[in-house]
């Protein structure tokens, strides 16, 4: 793909409290590396991916593929720049919610950023995976599997163990974001709720291809998300 060649631009935003690996996972998600000496991020930062998506249809086979451009947004965790994240929140189609599994406190600080996401985002059931990170640190772990799982089953979303520093499921988990957007834009008939600049390069931007849908898709009621 070269750059002004794709079919959708989704925006991912990392959340997660300061220290729980969103720079190195998303590092290691675009370049495929790992950077030990990263430091603590200053408001808001971005890296960017090209990626190809072939949604499963019903009869098993992949339908045809979609060129997506992804933005992935790394927050700041510190609590002095949340203000300015939660800016961040409605423009953003999907979220990768991280914690350290070697720190039971970032864990017990999952609640109250599903909270923020519930106010913020673009809807009270926003697409969300959750990850606990630094799974390669075993001997350190102060986190379950178990009641991390229990945690991801109240809130109804999917839950993975990470390593930014090995690459273990960094992949899987996006892709799983993305596969969980792009169901739920196809399911929509109503697709109001997709934020400005989301979608569709060729030509029209998003405000106008909603216009469009929604004209063609007038009988067939609201979304259903």
């Amino acid at each position: 793909m070269s750059d002004g060649e794709y079919d959708y631009l989704i925006k991912l935003l990392a959340l997660g409290d300061s220290g729980v690996g969103k720079t190195s996972f998303l590092y290691q998600y675009t370049d495929g590396k790992f950077n030990s000496k990263f430091i603590t991020t200053v408001g808001i930062d971005f890296r960017e991916k090209r990626v190809m998506y072939k949604s499963g249809g019903p009869d098993g086979n992949s339908g045809r593929g979609q060129r997506i451009h992804l933005q992935l947004w790394d927050t700041a965790g510190q609590e002095r720049f949340r203000s300015l994240t939660t800016a961040f929140f409605r423009d953003a189609m999907g979220f990768l919610l991280l914690f350290d599994l070697t720190n039971e406190q970032t864990f017990l600080s999952v609640r109250n950023w599903m909270s923020q996401l519930q106010m913020h985002a673009y809807c009270e059931s926003p697409d969300i995976v959750l990850c606990g990170n630094k799974c390669d640190l075993e001997g350190q772990r102060e986190v379950k599997e178990e009641d991390a799982l229990e945690l991801a089953e109240k809130f109804g979303i999917p839950y993975f163990e990470t390593s930014a520093a090995n690459g273990r499921n960094v992949s899987q988990v996006v892709d799983v974001l993305l596969d969980l957007i792009m169901k739920r834009m196809d399911r929509c008939a109503d697709k109001s709720w997709i934020p400005d600049g989301t979608v569709w390069s060729n030509g029209h931007n998003s405000t106008e291809k909603i216009t469009e849908d929604q004209n063609q898709n007038q009988d067939q009621g609201k979304c259903g998300c």
